[in-house]
């Protein structure tokens, strides 16, 4: 017979919150020791921007590790597609819309290439996208001998602008002088996460599943809310508003949230991950869904190409230097497990904020940029050991 207080024990599941909380307390530990620097508006949005890169690898990194590989060759795919889109816009005279859509065609035939050798020819991804590394940096480097710029400002607003204000601001002596745009997101996001969140719990009681106690429900239902709440009016305090970037990855987790949650093929991953010989004994195609996990991390990848060349306002050979440690590390530290079958793209994006407020906390108090790699290290290894230690238990 279970009892309450196990119940309580099973509802209040530290994986699931834990990380959340420690981000939450490493943003108000940073708040303090910068002095209130930590939250200024333009800082917050810097924060985005400077991040975005490692939260869209981090998306793709989650599907690649929840299917049991990895994939260490995204931040030389990073610099390649930098020099295509620079060249293409600078030498071939196309315009930046059509220069963003060969990019991605660019990932999705490096994707296809890595997918077939790890998914068709069986060489582990380790050592496949290791050569890939190897092969697309020296792309890379003979794509761009020399810095390429000159980019339309449309294609570099992409990574440093913000949306046109259509609304106007607020200017009253309750919230200050907020823009408009990013209050109407803000609001559709939490109507959003209600109802889907409202959803999924009925679902699950239709289903006889096990569900959480309803005050812990709405406790977590209005948490989230409240902090989407600060985080918006914060960004709405900028300069310029709502970061382009923010609406992209908005989008993205949208759609590979609902893909990895509520589709065959995001059922599929977390099968080929937790146990690969049974997938395949339980009917999975599991070389067309592995190879389709790699295809999406090279469109994902080329997309973060887009996104650092544009926030650069240039493309340079050295672009994407250890930007696949810094998503695999985003990834594990959201709960993602060593061994596959286990992740979240929420997670994903928490473990890159984790990332990115020890980047922007750390050198706001002018820490040494040897002590702050040394910092991420050691935030790595107690995430993935306190990950091992809550499965023992």
């Amino acid at each position: 017979m279970i009892t309450k207080t196990s119940t309580w024990k099973n509802n209040l599941n530290l994986r699931n919150y834990g990380l959340s909380v420690a981000l939450i307390g490493i943003i108000i530990l940073f708040q303090i020791l910068t002095g209130g620097r930590l939250l200024v508006p333009d800082n917050i949005v810097s924060l985005i921007q400077q991040n975005a890169y490692v939260m869209i690898l981090a998306i793709g990194m989650m599907m690649v590790i929840i299917a049991g590989h990895i994939d260490l060759s995204v931040g030389s795919i990073v610099a390649m597609v930098g020099g295509v889109v620079g060249i293409a816009m600078t030498q071939w005279n196309i315009s930046w819309p059509v220069a963003i859509l060969l990019a991605l065609l660019v990932g999705v035939l490096v994707g296809m290439w890595q997918g077939y050798w790890v998914a068709y020819v069986g060489i582990p991804a380790f050592i496949a996208t290791l050569g890939g590394m190897l092969i697309f940096r020296g792309f890379a480097q003979l794509l761009v001998g020399q810095t390429i710029s000159g980019f339309p400002q449309e294609f570099i607003t992409i990574g440093n602008g913000a949306l046109p204000n259509f609304l106007g601001f607020t200017n009253t002596p309750t919230i200050g002088y907020v823009e408009g745009v990013t209050i109407l997101f803000a609001v559709l996001a939490i109507v959003a996460y209600i109802v889907l969140s409202v959803r999924k719990r009925s679902i699950a009681k239709k289903h006889e599943l096990n569900v959480e106690f309803t005050t812990t429900f709405w406790i977590k239902v209005v948490t989230v809310c409240i902090l989407v709440g600060i985080f918006a009016y914060l960004i709405g305090l900028s300069t310029d508003g709502m970061p382009v970037v923010l609406l992209v990855l908005a989008v993205l987790v949208g759609i590979f949230s609902f893909v990895l949650r509520s589709t065959r093929f995001g059922r599929n991953v977390y099968a080929i991950g937790g146990n690969y010989r049974a997938a395949e004994l339980s009917g999975v195609n599991v070389k067309r869904d592995t190879f389709v996990v790699f295809v999406l991390m090279g469109v994902l990848s080329a997309l973060a190409g887009v996104v650092v060349t544009s926030r650069a306002g240039a493309a340079v050979a050295a672009a994407g230097m250890g930007y696949e440690l810094d998503a695999i590390a985003a990834c594990f530290i959201g709960g993602a497990a060593v061994e596959g079958g286990v992740g979240k793209i929420s997670g994903a994006m928490i473990g890159a904020l984790v990332m990115g407020v020890l980047n922007i906390g750390l050198s706001i108090l002018a820490v040494d940029p040897a002590w702050q790699q040394a910092i991420k290290g050691l935030v790595l290894i107690i995430a993935v050991a306190f990950d091992l230690m809550n499965k023992r238990k």
